[in-house]
Parts: structure tokens; sequence; C-alpha cells
């Protein structure tokens, strides 16, 4: 390739928004001569890397909005010490076909067990394919809701956890809550219902629910939009950062 085609191609490359093929060029060049690429099959190498480049840059942009806690994956997570749990289970979710038709998920457990690290790796998968996602706390997003309800600008706030495509709700359960901030997490479920997934974990049981959202009506209203879509799953072995600790005291005594 001569160099004035060179710097035409990046040139125009660059005027449609294509900097990574600009940056590229003379490698892809290399590589098409090397292998005795067609027009075609050219052609073909420099869209797919194009295509490789931004879905990565989309991925990476989509993790930073996220607001998730850290991005560990599925691989990371040890089943063995949770002999109880079915990967199978997990890993059908993985397929994101939950996702797709907007339907929800549950992580139920003690503390300890991987639940949210669950619940980020489901979320961490829905961004690579595409997904946008966003994380929160039960309590950090009432919180949030409450202070934009009285500064009068809830339905602006509720965007936040409406928008996305799939709403990671970590540790539901671990604080009461009074009723009026119960209908504020009972308006989130509501307007997302059939719209966009949810991933929730909780330590508390369905059957419990009345406790934390303070009112058995409200609380079987949440569960009714909640659960109509929805795998559950169960986790109920020992805690990981309980085996962390145990671990780290027995190589304490070990070496004293």
């Amino acid at each position: 390739m001569s160099q004035l085609v060179s710097n035409r191609i990046r040139t125009m490359a660059v005027k449609l928004g294509l900097p990574h093929l600009a940056e590229s060029l003379n490698q892809y060049a290399k590589r098409a001569d090397e292998a005795k690429m067609g027009y075609l099959d050219f052609l073909d190498l420099l869209l797919a890397e194009e295509l490789a480049v931004r879905d990565d840059r989309r991925f990476r942009q989509g993790l930073r909005l996220s607001k998730l806690p850290h991005h560990k994956t599925l691989d990371d997570y040890d089943f063995s010490f949770q002999p109880e749990l079915d990967p199978r289970k997990v890993k059908d979710l993985a397929t994101l076909s939950f996702v797709e038709a907007k339907a929800n998920a549950a992580l139920l457990g003690p503390p300890g067990v991987g639940k949210t690290h669950l619940a980020v790796a489901l979320a961490v998968a829905a961004c690579r394919a595409g997904y946008s996602i966003y994380f929160t706390s039960l309590d950090d997003m009432v919180r949030h809701l409450k202070a934009a309800e009285s500064a009068g600008r809830l339905t602006s706030k509720l965007r936040t956890y409406l928008r996305p495509s799939v709403l990671v709700v970590d540790e539901v359960g671990y604080q009461p809550l009074e009723r009026a901030e119960a209908n504020l997490v009972f308006q989130v479920i509501s307007k997302r219902y059939e719209k966009g997934s949810i991933i929730l974990t909780s330590n508390k049981t369905f059957s419990e629910w009345g406790q934390v959202f303070g009112d058995e009506v409200l609380a079987t209203a949440i569960l009714d939009r909640l659960l109509h879509h929805c795998d559950v799953i169960s986790i109920n072995g020992n805690s990981y950062r309980l085996k962390n600790r145990l671990q780290a005291i027995d190589r304490d005594t070990d070496v004293a």
C-alpha cells in the first residue's frame, strides 16, 4: 500500500470516527500482505477489529458507570466451597436469557456466601453483552430517593433506577424500612415490572419481607411484581469471609 493511499485512508477513517483503524492501518496492511488476503478479507479484518475495539470501549465505559463494587466474574467464584449450590443454575442465568426477557433473578442466603459476588458477575456478563447496568444497595437507593423526594426531584431520581437494562439491588433486608421508604422501593419495582431486569441479593427469606418493609400488604405487592418472572437461587453454605478469617488464624497459630 502506497504512502499516499495510506494517508488518504487514515484521513477518511478519522472523519468516519474510526480512530483505531487510522492508528493501526499499517499493522493491518502488513497482516493482510503476509496472509495474502483478498480485498474482501482485508475489509472484513478491518471492520472486525474496529468493532472489537468499540465493543471493548463500550464495555469498559459501561463498567465505569455501573457503580459496581468490583468486577469479579463467575470464574472467580469458588463453587466447591458451596457444594449445595448447583453451578448449572448460575450458569443458566449467565446466558442472560432472563435479561432478554426482562425478568428478574434473586440470590438468597446468609451473609458471606457470595451472593453479591454472583450478582456482580451476572451484571458484568450483561455489560459485556451490551446491556446497561447499575448497582446499588437497597439502603443507598432508599436514601437517595428520600433526599430527591424532599428536594422535589423524585421523578428525575427515579430514572437513575429505571433507565438501566439491569438494576442490581444488593443487601435487601439488612435494615428494616419505614412504610414511606418501602413505598419508594415499590415505585421502583412496579415501574420496572416487565420493562427491565432486577438482580437482587437478600439475607431474608421472602416470608420475612413483611418485617423488612414494615407492611405485609406492601411487601406482598412488591413480591407479586418481583417474583412473577424471577429465577430464585438459595445459597445455604458457609461464609467465605469466615473461611478466610479462620485460615488466617490457622496460619498465625502455625507460625506461633
